[in-house]
């Protein structure tokens, strides 16, 4: 029997390549038999940023359609819905790695009560999609002016 020197980090390395392996097959859509979940669900990165007339979504959409996409403005709710398809040019079988995510997607984003939902517009260009919702134009911030007050007449002798 040989004698083998205990190293206490192994065990823990062994551990973080099983985790490893366990969260890759779960996020690439594979599992232990094989099978590819290609066709999973996923949601579009977005960033949303307000300037001082309009509240702007930008959204990540790289190789879908406009015609597969579709925005919804509902009781102050934003909805994204789309679906990224997978292209059946090339078998599955010859596919070493599939890495981006297909199949449907949906985001719900609460809208502000500043938000003219009659004026929102979109745009879809290099696979960014850029929704741009302007304020209402009664609830911009205005400045007000500080009159001096009307100096009271000095009574007369």
């Amino acid at each position: 029997m040989a004698i083998i020197r205990w190293d206490p980090f192994r065990d823990m390395v062994t551990l973080r390549e099983k985790m490893n392996r366990v969260f890759e097959d779960v996020f690439t859509g594979r599992t232990e038999e094989g099978k590819d979940f290609a066709t999973s669900t996923w949601a579009p990165s977005v960033d949303i940023f307000e300037t001082e007339g309009e509240l702007v979504l930008t959204a990540e959409v790289p190789g879908i359609d406009e015609k597969d996409i579709e925005i919804k403005v509902e009781d102050n709710t934003l909805t994204l819905k789309g679906e990224r398809k997978f292209e059946k040019e090339t078998k599955e079988e010859n596919y070493h790695r599939i890495e981006r995510s297909y199949g449907s997607f949906y985001r719900a984003f609460t809208l502000p009560n500043s938000i003219d939902p009659e004026k929102i517009q979109a745009t879809h260009e290099n696979g960014v999609l850029k929704i741009t919702m302007p304020k209402r134009s009664e609830l911009h911030p205005r400045k007000v002016k500080i009159l001096k007050p009307a100096s009271p007449e000095k009574p007369k002798k």
